[in-house]
């Protein structure tokens, strides 16, 4: 869709950008200035693959104060953005023949990483009527002792949901029933709204010890383009995701690191405010999309997209989508780009301005009306 809307773009079109999943802010000047010194005092060799020591301290610290769960800095492993962090533990775990559970719709990357690992993919679709939430009667019917993994995304990419307390305790009975382990994708952990909190799986009883967290320094400290995250895991966990670093990637750029340290002890007041205004953006996109007929947006609770159910149209998602780019000039992206439960819906991210959403929805309506 991306390259699709920047060759209309090179026609002369005008295209508003709603299907990129990144903030729409600069990195922080805090976090920009820590990095810079760090190439200035020259950081810029090799370092441990899994990360420089003042970064696992930090992360262990911010990460385990966050959700009131003791980390050590022992149990951190950093990578180059969050992905490692997904990739990596599921090579780790899964076995041929392994079933892996995930979202659907959910991040594409569940599904193929699934398949790079050798293991069966088994979706369990997200129920709109619960905000999104897992199905848990299909979850139920899903797992087995054949699972050996549970992928969770909360809050979600790309429905913006939240799993509940309540959720999390079902799904964590089933995993420490079947012992099975489960990769909790965090990665939206900071961007939510009205105060509903993301709760972490690992917190739950039994769960550290067959947990690992997946998050990172895009989202919140508008850091993509440095790629930075890391996984939070049990020891002997890290150190074979250690190894495979040391082996693919070899190290985590170490400038990029300081940088990262400066974001978790810097001042957070720059994030709270951006996660302010998307939630002003939100409020504004929803209630737009909500005004037009036949659309119908639940509000997210976290992250940073929105995701229409479209299906009273009665045309396909990709359709949709390629409609709207082409008729009113807005990239969206289509709810198949996320699986097969995807279907008559879009994703739209709000990280972008207001004046933008605003043009977007009226462009969207009067589109719509014409079909």
């Amino acid at each position: 869709m991306l390259d699709r809307a920047r060759a209309l773009e090179a026609e002369g079109r005008e295209i508003i950008h709603l299907e990129i999943g990144q903030p729409d802010v600069s990195t922080f000047e805090n976090v920009t200035q820590a990095g810079l010194r760090a190439i200035q005092e020259d950081h810029t060799r090799y370092n441990p693959p899994a990360g420089v020591p003042a970064l696992r301290e930090a992360i262990a610290e911010d990460a385990g104060r966050r959700r009131g769960i003791e980390v050590r800095p022992s149990q951190v492993v950093v990578g180059p953005g969050a992905k490692p962090a997904l990739f990596f533990p599921t090579l780790a775990l899964v076995r041929p023949g392994d079933e892996v559970i995930y979202p659907d719709p959910g991040f594409p990357t569940y599904a193929a990483m699934i398949g790079v690992a050798g293991g069966v993919p088994v979706p369990v679709p997200l129920c709109e009527e619960e905000d999104f939430s897992f199905d848990l009667e299909a979850f139920d019917r899903s797992v087995s002792d054949r699972t050996r993994l549970i992928i969770l995304n909360s809050p979600s990419n790309p429905t913006g949901g939240v799993l509940s307390t309540t959720a999390l305790e079902h799904i964590a009975a089933a995993a420490r029933r079947r012992d099975a382990w489960v990769l909790s994708d965090e990665i939206y952990t900071r961007l939510v709204f009205d105060g509903v909190p993301a709760p972490s799986v690992a917190v739950l009883p039994g769960m550290r010890e067959r947990t690992v967290i997946c998050d990172g320094f895009s989202k919140t400290y508008a850091m993509t383009g440095w790629r930075l995250g890391f996984g939070i895991m049990p020891e002997p966990l890290a150190e074979r995701v250690s190894l495979l670093l040391t082996h693919s990637i070899g190290c985590t750029a170490t400038f990029t690191q300081y940088a990262g340290v400066e974001a978790l002890t810097g001042p957070q007041e720059q994030a709270e405010v951006v996660v302010a205004e998307y939630q002003r953006r939100r409020d504004a996109l929803v209630a737009g999309l909500n005004e037009i007929p036949g659309v119908q947006c639940r509000t997210p609770q976290g992250a940073f997209y929105a995701f229409p159910n479209i299906s009273a149209f009665g045309r396909a998602s990709d359709w949709l989508a390629d409609y709207l780019l082409e008729k009113a000039g807005v990239a969206v992206l289509p709810g198949t780009a996320f699986g097969a439960e995807g279907e008559g819906y879009l994703r739209l991210c709000f990280a972008n301005s207001m004046e933008n959403l605003q043009a977007a929805i009226e462009r969207i309506a009067a589109a719509l009306v014409l079909e």
